[in-house]
């Protein structure tokens, strides 16, 4: 009986829609970041970022309006701090990735390692798996154990972000003789991995939010 009146409390049907809007974002945001990992024109490079720019952009729009609901006074299907963490999170993720992007174009690196785009791949993978995440935290009553398995999936990316980010650091300064070459590939991995960190730290968001509701 909770759950049927959690679905359908007026917040609930606004606030779902609005994490699906968020993750959809997230996504398109994720595969951008891999095309200009891979393209080689700078200018195709610099017309990707832009298109980033506007998704950051779209991004911050559904932000305020999921803020909008959070203070509107309307019952909600969990409580305001977690729902306000969680699309915060949401929202940082997809600036995290805005950030990388930017890194990639404003740095242009004299190469792009392959270890980049192997992390971007499984940026990628971390905003496919918060889409679905997105799509089903509506049904968490019944998709609860496969929601916590997603979140332990994207855990698992992080470990791996972590080896390939150590790896990569301990070439990096043995390779590299150009104090400013090697600053520039310094940061853009960092900004990599930082962002698979957040991915983290919204599964365990989600993680959190179901023991609290379960």
């Amino acid at each position: 009986m909770a759950f049927r009146f959690f679905c359908k409390c007026s917040g609930g049907e606004k606030i779902f829609p609005l994490f699906r809007e968020q993750a959809a974002l997230v996504i398109k945001a994720a595969f951008l970041l891999t095309d200009i990992l891979k393209e080689d024109s700078f200018e195709k490079k610099k017309e990707l970022a832009r298109q980033m720019k506007e998704v950051e952009r779209e991004g911050d729009e559904v932000d305020v309006k999921i803020s909008e609901i959070l203070y509107s006074g309307h019952t909600l299907p969990f409580q305001r701090e977690d729902i306000q963490n969680f699309a915060s999170k949401m929202e940082s993720f997809l600036d995290m990735i805005h950030d990388s992007s930017k890194k990639l174009v404003i740095y242009r690196p004299n190469f792009t390692d392959s270890s980049w785009i192997d992390i971007g791949s499984l940026i990628v993978e971390d905003a496919t798996l918060l889409s679905v995440i997105a799509e089903d935290l509506s049904l968490w009553k019944q998709k609860g154990a496969e929601l916590k398995q997603k979140c332990s999936r994207i855990k698992e990316i992080e470990s791996e972000v972590d080896d390939l980010y150590e790896y990569y650091m301990s070439h990096l300064f043995e390779a590299e003789t150009n104090g400013i070459e090697l600053t520039k590939c310094k940061n853009i991995v960092q900004a990599l991995e930082d962002t698979t960190d957040v991915a983290k730290e919204i599964a365990d968001c989600i993680k959190l939010m179901l023991v609290k509701h379960g």
